[in-house]
C-alpha cells in the first residue's frame, strides 16, 4: 500500500504545483496590458527523493517560487534618463513661454517700438521747430518705454509662474516618496514571511520612473529589499536614516522658494537637484530668465545712456541747454523725462545756443545713434544687440527642444527593451497554459488510476 500511497502524494503535488502554475500563467495574462509589469514564472523543481528498500525513488514535483522578470540595470538606466528627459521637456515648455514674451508677428514687439522710436527723431530732424513731430517723438518714446517694461514684466511673471510650479512639485515629491516608503515596508514584511512581493516591487519601479521626471535622484536596493532614494547633496528622501521631507522656503533676496529638507530649512539645494522638470524649472528661474532681463536691462541702460547724454548736449526750442531726456535705469522703470512729457518743447534738436529754427544738429546726432555701435563694448547697434538676445532665446528653445526630443526617444528605446526583457508575450503565455493544462489534467489521472489500484486491492482482500 505504501507504493500506492506514494502516488496518491506524486500527484497531490503534481495537482498543487501546476494549478499554481496556471494561477501564475492568468496572473500574466490579465495584466498584459498593465503599465510597468513584470511578467512572472514558476520555478519547478524535483522533490527530495525517498529511500525505499530498492534505493531512491521520485516523490514528484513542488516549485521553488514565483520568479519576477526584471532587468536591474535598465530599470536603473529608464530612471536616469527619465531625470534628463523631464529636466528639458520642463526647460523647453519655460523657454517656448519666454520666446513668447519676445513675439514679434503681431508688429508691436520692441523691435519695432524701437525702429518708432528712432524714425521719430528723423522726422524731427526733418522739421525741428514742428510740434506735431515733437508730439509724436514724445508718444513713441513713451511706447517704447511701455514695451520695455511690459517685456520687463512679464519675465518676471514667467519667473513666479515657474517658482509655483517648483513649490507645487515639491509636494509631489513627499507624496511619491511616502507612497514608496509604505511599499518598502510591505516589500520587507512579504520578504520576511518567505513571500515574493512581485507586485508590491513593480509598483514601487512605476513610482521610482515617476519620481525621476520630477527630480533627480540615485537609488540602490538594500539586503532587506527596501530601496534608498538619495538626492543630489547625498541626503536620503527614502529608506533608512531618512533626512525628511522637502519643503519650500522663500529667499529674502529674490522673492522666490528655495528647496530645502523640513529639517534643515536654512540650507537650501537648489543647485544640487539638476535634473527632472524641478531642476529644469531651476535653471530657467535662475539663470535663464534673468539673464534675458539682464541682457533686456542693458539695452534699455545703453538706449538711456546715449540718448540723455547727448540730448543734454542740445538746447530746446527755447534756447535752454537739453535735460536729462529718459528717467531710470532699467527696462523696468525707464520713461520719458515728465518734463518733457508734459512740455515737448523741451525736447534738444538744436545743436547750439541761439541757433536758428531750423537748427538740428543734435537731433541728427540723436538719430545717428541708432547706427552707432554703442552695445557689446563698441561692436554693436542697438538693433544687433536686441536682436542676438531674441535669437539666443530662440536658440536656447530649440536646443532644448532637441534635447528633450532625444531624451524622449532614448526612454522610449529602453522602455521598449525592458518589454522585450520583462514584458507579457500572450503567444508564449497561452503555450504554457496549455503546457500547464496538460499535466494538471495528467496528475488528476493518476490520481484516479491510484485510486483504482487501491479498489482493487480493497476487493481481493
Amino acid at each position: 500500500m505504501s507504493g500506492i500511497s506514494s502516488i496518491f502524494n506524486i500527484g497531490r503535488e503534481a495537482l498543487i504545483t501546476h494549478q499554481q502554475a496556471v494561477d501564475v500563467t492568468g496572473h500574466n495574462i490579465a495584466n498584459a496590458n498593465t503599465p510597468g509589469f513584470s511578467r512572472q514564472r514558476i520555478n519547478l523543481q524535483t522533490n527530495v527523493p525517498a529511500q525505499t528498500g530498492s534505493g531512491l525513488s521520485g516523490t514528484g514535483v513542488t516549485f521553488t517560487e514565483i520568479q519576477r522578470i526584471s532587468d536591474r540595470f535598465v530599470g536603473g538606466r529608464i530612471n536616469s534618463e527619465s531625470q534628463e528627459r523631464g529636466r528639458w521637456q520642463a526647460q523647453q515648455e519655460a523657454l517656448a513661454q519666454v520666446e513668447a514674451v519676445f513675439d514679434e508677428s503681431a508688429g508691436f514687439g520692441l523691435n519695432s517700438a524701437m525702429s518708432q522710436f528712432w524714425n521719430s527723431w528723423q522726422d524731427l530732424v526733418n522739421n525741428p521747430g514742428g510740434q506735431t513731430e515733437r508730439e509724436i517723438l514724445a508718444a513713441n518714446t513713451e511706447t517704447l518705454a511701455s514695451t520695455f517694461g511690459k517685456l520687463d514684466t512679464n519675465l518676471r511673471k514667467n519667473q513666479t509662474d515657474l517658482d509655483k510650479m517648483i513649490a507645487g512639485t515639491v509636494g509631489e515629491v513627499n507624496q511619491i516618496a511616502a507612497r514608496i516608503a509604505d511599499l518598502n515596508d510591505k516589500i520587507n514584511q512579504s520578504d520576511a514571511s518567505g513571500l515574493n512581493p512581485n507586485d508590491y516591487r513593480d509598483s514601487r519601479d512605476m513610482l521610482l520612473q515617476d519620481l525621476s521626471g520630477l527630480v533627480d535622484f540615485s537609488s540602490y536596493e538594500g539586503d532587506d529589499g527596501k530601496v534608498t532614494v538619495m538626492l543630489g547633496d547625498g541626503r536620503s528622501l527614502v529608506g533608512s536614516g531618512a533626512d525628511g521631507q522637502l519643503t519650500t522656503v522663500t529667499n529674502v533676496t529674490t522673492g522666490f522658494q528655495d528647496i530645502a529638507w523640513t529639517t534643515d530649512k536654512g540650507t537650501a539645494i537648489n543647485s544640487d537637484i539638476t535634473g527632472g522638470k524641478i531642476g529644469g524649472w531651476i535653471e530657467v528661474r535662475d539663470t535663464g530668465i534673468p539673464g534675458y532681463i539682464d541682457d533686456l536691462d542693458e539695452l534699455a541702460a545703453g538706449i538711456i545712456s546715449a540718448v540723455n547724454d547727448q540730448h543734454q548736449l542740445g538746447y530746446d526750442i527755447n534756447n535752454q541747454p537739453g535735460i536729462a531726456y529718459f528717467t531710470g535705469s532699467a527696462a523696468g522703470d525707464i520713461a520719458l523725462n515728465p518734463a518733457i512729457a508734459a512740455d515737448t518743447n523741451l525736447i534738444a534738436a538744436s545743436g547750439t545756443a541761439g541757433g536758428a529754427p531750423g537748427d538740428n544738429a543734435n537731433a541728427v546726432t540723436i538719430a545717428g545713434l541708432q547706427q552707432d555701435r554703442i552695445m557689446n563694448g563698441g561692436m554693436a547697434t542697438f538693433d544687433d544687440f536686441y536682436a542676438s538676445l531674441v535669437s539666443s532665446v530662440g536658440i536656447d528653445v530649440k536646443s532644448a527642444a532637441q534635447t528633450a526630443q532625444f531624451e524622449e526617444n532614448l526612454v522610449t528605446q529602453l522602455e521598449n527593451y525592458r518589454e522585450s526583457v520583462a514584458g507579457v508575450s500572450l503567444d508564449e503565455e497561452m503555450i504554457n497554459l496549455v503546457k500547464f493544462q496538460t499535466a494538471y489534467d495528467a496528475a488528476a489521472k493518476l490520481i484516479k488510476t491510484a485510486d483504482e489500484m487501491i479498489s482493487t486491492v480493497l476487493n481481493m482482500l
